[in-house]
């Protein structure tokens, strides 16, 4: 039988991780806001942090190819992945007149996958396109709980939004989190924890982590040690980490595990 392909013309383009920062600037709404790297980096170069902007990228996932062997299809090849708004929060207030847009080009590109964080999740109810439904299976949209006060004024808010693949990010992880009646609705696919880099980062007790874990493992969701961010306390003693070893010390730990629906 003759095999066909969904994507023919692609077949030699592999698919690419790409970071699509379709705005940039934000406004800080909570503790985990204080340090935030964009900020230090705008900053660095004279430009106003807190002036959300639209970018020269918004149009980059359906940008296409001009020259060469693969003329007329998109740059960015089928099956990539998008971190999506990484410099800024998808769900701002001031970048509300490019979102439509921003969900029709997401859409479009339904052969990738999208993924994207927030602190703002009441402001996600009357800003999903409206076609939504149940959720968009290729875009997947996180909260970020650094705190216990940020987890129980988010997440009961998140967990009732109609979000497909639902995740909790503890970073940075600012103090111990309970998330166990959070994780007892099953709505919960992964939670994923880090500690805080950067010059003036905040301690991150490993306890914290390995509590984390512990909850992720009774209730059998998905659990991702990011990073051990730049000032990590363990067993007593605080380890000062550079930011070049912070992913993979992390890794090292051993205590990342996947869903338990997965391996069903």
């Amino acid at each position: 039988m003759k095999q066909i392909s969904l994507f023919p013309n692609e077949d030699n383009r592999s698919p690419e991780t790409v970071t699509w920062n379709l705005w940039s600037g934000c406004t800080k709404v909570s503790a985990g806001c204080a340090h935030c790297y964009m900020y230090r980096k705008f900053e660095a170069v004279g430009r106003d942090p807190y002036v959300v902007r639209k970018s020269g990228s918004f149009n980059l996932p359906v940008r296409k190819l001009r020259t060469g062997k693969y003329k007329g299809l998109y740059r960015i090849p089928s099956g990539s992945h998008f971190y999506t708004c990484f410099s800024s929060d998808f769900f701002h207030p001031n970048a509300d007149e490019w979102r439509e847009t921003a969900w029709e080009m997401m859409k479009e590109r339904s052969d990738c996958t999208f993924f994207m964080i927030t602190k703002r999740p009441e402001n996600i109810a009357e800003r999903l396109p409206s076609d939504w439904g149940d959720g968009y299976r290729h875009v997947s949209i996180a909260v970020t709980c650094e705190n216990q006060q940020a987890a129980d004024a988010r997440l009961p808010v998140y967990l009732s939004l109609p979000l497909f693949n639902q995740s909790v990010m503890t970073e940075p992880l600012l103090g111990p989190v309970d998330l166990r009646k959070y994780l007892a609705t099953g709505k919960i696919n992964s939670v994923s924890a880090g500690g805080e880099s950067g010059p003036e980062a905040r301690v991150c007790d490993y306890e914290w982590v390995l509590n984390l874990h512990r909850q992720c493992k009774e209730f059998g969701a998905g659990f991702y040690y990011h990073q051990t961010g730049a000032r990590l306390l363990k067993d007593g003693k605080e380890y000062f980490i550079p930011r070049s070893e912070q992913h993979s010390q992390a890794h090292k730990a051993g205590l990342d595990m996947v869903p338990s629906s997965a391996t069903q």
